[in-house]
């Protein structure tokens, strides 16, 4: 009994528990602070090549092109009207959005609605050599909060006679 007035009396012993209480306060704070700055899960995307065409002239709906052997014979521009939305069907702003293959690339950014339009600039035309009856071109997107989108083959390009 002695023994337990002597603890009860000891000014040492009544600081635990004020300490160990501040200690886990701060240790709340502190988690916290690294739960707010993980960053957010990221989604998947929905990705459509809605359109495609020849240069800026009348796209066509779908994902192929049809080249004429007399057009194929030098580098050509190709357009693909693109459409990026989550999972639920929200439209996904501000996603860069690239075209490449056959030589050519395009690339630019979704609008509000989730739509781009890629151009091959006169910089990097889509050629198909002269045995080459058709190619493909492969799609990538990039936009914050989603896993990278990347699709090969998401362009076909056919050559007629």
């Amino acid at each position: 009994m002695r023994g337990f007035q002597l603890f009860r009396h000891d000014e040492k012993a009544m600081e635990l528990p004020i300490n160990i209480v501040v200690m886990l306060v701060v240790a709340m704070v502190a988690l916290a602070t690294l739960i707010s700055i993980i960053p957010t899960p990221t989604k998947e995307m929905s990705v459509f090549v809605e359109k495609t065409g020849l240069g800026t002239g009348s796209l066509q709906s779908g994902n192929s092109i049809i080249v004429g052997a007399t057009t194929a014979q030098n580098p050509f521009a190709v357009s693909a009207v693109v459409k990026v939305t989550d999972k639920d069907g929200n439209p996904v702003r501000d996603a860069n959005v690239i075209l490449k293959g056959l030589g050519g690339a395009a690339s630019n950014t979704t609008d509000i609605n989730g739509v781009t339009v890629l151009t091959t600039p006169s910089t990097a035309l889509v050629r198909l050599d002269p045995n080459q009856n058709e190619g493909t071109m492969d799609l990538k997107i990039l936009a914050d909060g989603f896993y990278d989108y990347e699709k090969k083959d998401a362009v076909m390009i056919v050559k007629t006679r």
